[in-house]
């Protein structure tokens, strides 16, 4: 009886906790929606009421968090369900004129059609071969020599210390063979993450330092805030961790951020904070981070309701073998629509799903994209929450911005998947020493 009304507390406070962060959410994009107007984004009083009982209906969904047992799907899922409220929201006070009541039943579809598999598609892959403990340090090692590597011959290229609001004077002008792209991108996105979490894991702290310190000197290199806050995520990720229960975790990685935010810009309008630390705090976080993958929903949704789906020739491999009416990437596409945002990458939800095959059958191309993510659950199978949780931290946040398929290749997702299903779970058994 009692493990049953601890149980019951946790899930009231899961579902406690998930209410709250959309309410921060939303007040966040109402704030957005003034600071951005340029981003066709138009508060409309009379519309609030109609805007809070479509999010709140949608809220009903989160109930699934509060069931579903921890997975990579949790993970990745509540981002989107994040992304896919915001986006109810700001479809009230959008100033495009597409159908807006088909598109916000497509988004609602896709996250459930997402969330469905994700979240419940646990089984475990047997390992067909297990290696040891000691040649799983000696991979470790050959990534982190792999990283060096990769760095010094990015750094031949490009590197300057840029403040932040100044990257984009220098951005343009960075020019790196295509076989390196790939190179930082995987190694800074999945390889060293994995590293650090199992250095962490196994308390070599200074080990990880060091995997930390790679991870910044990314920055000076590609001038990408990905690349700035990435180990500052980890580390956020590895506190947050220490303190809560995974679930919670995952909720409060996005709810604290977006809350500080709103309390910055409050004290700002006070007059009590300085304009240009507030703003950019609150551009990187509450707009960058979490509005803008919800605007993108808004961008390809009006966007594709006027111009051919793809069927998927954005594909580089579909592209040279079947007639595409785009040449450029849709990120370039959509910029040249609209004029702002720069280059307008998008979640799987708006490229696999809207710009692929239109938002009525865009719940089926999700669905897929969910079995991906089935997939990578079940390679997780046997290890610690804790350490999946930090190992893929960077995952949510490139999956929110970029498509799947690009996701699995250009960004090292698909090494990350196999790292953790050739991963000894033996290591995690042992008692590590400092180092």
């Amino acid at each position: 009886m009692t493990g049953s009304r601890q149980l019951i507390r946790e899930r009231v406070g899961l579902v406690s906790l998930i209410c709250l962060h959309i309410v921060v959410c939303c007040i966040s994009l109402t704030c957005v929606a003034y600071l951005k107007p340029v981003y066709h984004l138009l508060f409309d009083p009379t519309r609030l009421l109609a805007a809070i009982v479509t999010v709140a209906a949608f809220a009903l969904v989160g109930l699934l968090f509060a069931y579903a047992e921890f997975s990579v799907g949790y993970f990745v899922g509540f981002h989107f369900f994040t992304m896919v409220a915001g986006y109810l929201w700001i479809n009230f006070f959008s100033d495009f004129s597409y159908n807006h009541q088909l598109s916000a039943l497509s988004a609602t579809a896709s996250a459930i059609a997402f969330l469905l598999p994700a979240l419940s598609i646990r089984a475990p892959i047997r390992q067909i071969r297990v290696i040891s403990p000691a040649a799983f340090d000696r991979l470790l090692m050959l990534i982190l020599l792999f990283a060096i590597v990769a760095i010094m011959f990015a750094a031949s290229y490009n590197f300057r210390l840029v403040a932040l609001d100044d990257i984009y004077d220098f951005r343009d002008e960075l020019a790196f063979p295509v076989i390196l792209n790939y190179l930082i991108s995987i190694t800074s996105s999945a390889l060293l993450p994995f590293v650090f979490a199992c250095y962490l894991a196994r308390k070599y702290m200074w080990r990880a330092a060091i995997v930390l310190v790679l991870l910044t000197l990314f920055y000076p290199i590609t001038l990408s805030k990905v690349a700035l806050f990435t180990p500052i995520w980890l580390l956020f990720f590895a506190l947050l961790s220490r303190i809560f229960e995974v679930k919670i975790t995952v909720i409060l990685s996005l709810l604290l951020p977006l809350a500080a935010g709103l309390i910055l810009l409050t004290l700002f309008r006070m007059g009590l904070l300085p304009q240009e630390p507030t703003l950019t705090y609150f551009g990187v976080v509450n707009f960058r981070m979490v509005a803008v993958p919800s605007i993108g929903l808004d961008f390809y949704s009006d966007f594709f309701s006027r111009h051919d789906v793809t069927w998927f020739c954005q594909l580089k491999v579909l592209k040279s073998l079947i007639s595409c009416p785009y040449q450029d990437p849709l990120a370039i596409e959509i910029y040249k629509a609209n004029g702002i945002g720069g280059n307008f990458n998008a979640s799987l939800f708006a490229t696999e799903g809207i710009a692929s095959v239109g938002a009525l059958f865009a719940p089926i191309a999700v669905f897929a994209c969910g079995l991906v993510v089935a997939l990578a659950n079940r390679l997780t199978a046997g290890l610690p929450p804790r350490f999946i949780l930090i190992s893929g931290a960077i995952l949510p946040q490139i999956l929110l911005n970029v498509p799947l398929t690009i996701t699995l290749l250009t960004h090292g997702a698909a090494f990350l998947f196999l790292l953790w299903y050739i991963t000894p779970r033996a290591i995690f058994e042992q008692e590590s020493a400092p180092v």
